[in-house]
């Protein structure tokens, strides 16, 4: 469809950022809903984030999502947060308003749902959680599994002097018990786990994917990956050859664009077994 001088412009900030299926996703809704709009991904060098910020901000975007490896910088340049973000410390939405930039973190509704529609709304309810990284989805997913009522939550990175920081930073969230470690504390984490959840790049494309020995976890564990292109990292592809349940990225990438829609255009769309069906071609695999 065209649009017009007048139409709603937003877009997708990270470096790179050809891989991102963003486009795609609000691309289908703008289509659905008819708005004259337009959703742009914005290839922004580290060093040029903020002056392509404020340039954005002065051209008349109504805001961005930000990607790797922006969501600490954008969290910094925000005026205000909602509070996930102010929570977290990271932040993936930046929505353009008269009194400044609002920074939110909708990461989280994305963690959320997709482990809601997977294991049930009470499927982490007491239940220990292992996460792989410790970056900004990391954050988020500490945040998630912390209101879902999770009772404790591994955080293992291979430099474990950040897993220690980010379990320090985070634990005041609530009841949830945070615990930090490396490479080496994986079989003993994954032993009483019902969840492992990758937050890392680890696995995109080309990439080779975490090299966890999965046979340590509960045969009836979900395994989580925030990548979803390929949909089927290799991570999900072995947890899938052991028996264990799978959750893609693209459920969380397609529920995290909810609240971003609705702030960029106005229209709070749906997901829906068409969009992942387009979605899916456009990543190739329909």
């Amino acid at each position: 469809m065209t649009i017009s001088g007048s139409a709603k412009l937003a877009g997708v900030m990270g470096w790179p950022v050809g891989q991102s299926l963003s486009p795609a996703l609000h691309g289908y809704w703008l289509a659905e809903h008819g708005i004259d709009g337009a959703y742009v991904p914005l290839a922004v060098r580290p060093e040029d984030f903020a002056t392509v910020l404020e340039g954005l901000k002065r051209a008349g975007f109504r805001g961005v999502n930000v990607t790797l490896p922006h969501k600490q910088a954008a969290f910094a340049l925000a005026a205000r947060h909602d509070p996930a973000s102010a929570a977290t410390g990271a932040v993936n939405l930046l929505v353009f308003g008269d009194a400044g930039i609002e920074g939110r973190n909708t990461d989280t509704a994305g963690i959320g749902a997709a482990l809601a529609g997977a294991l049930g709304p009470d499927g982490m309810k007491n239940r220990a959680a292992v996460i792989w990284g410790a970056g900004g989805a990391a954050r988020a997913a500490v945040y998630t599994l912390s209101g879902m009522g999770a009772g404790e939550i591994h955080i293992l990175n291979r430099t474990r002097a950040r897993a220690e920081a980010l379990a320090a930073a985070l634990q005041p969230l609530g009841a949830v018990r945070l615990i930090a470690g490396g490479f080496e504390d994986w079989k003993p984490a994954a032993a009483g786990a019902a969840l492992l959840a990758n937050t890392t790049s680890a696995g995109m494309k080309q990439a080779p994917s975490i090299d966890l020995p999965l046979e340590a976890l509960p045969a009836e564990a979900a395994v989580m990956d925030v990548v979803y292109n390929p949909l089927e990292t290799g991570l999900l592809a072995r947890a899938r050859q052991l028996g264990r349940r799978t959750i893609d990225g693209l459920e969380m990438l397609m529920h995290q664009a909810v609240p971003a829609f609705a702030a960029f255009y106005g229209a709070t769309p749906r997901v829906t077994p068409g969009l992942r069906a387009a979605l899916e071609k456009a990543l190739g695999n329909g």
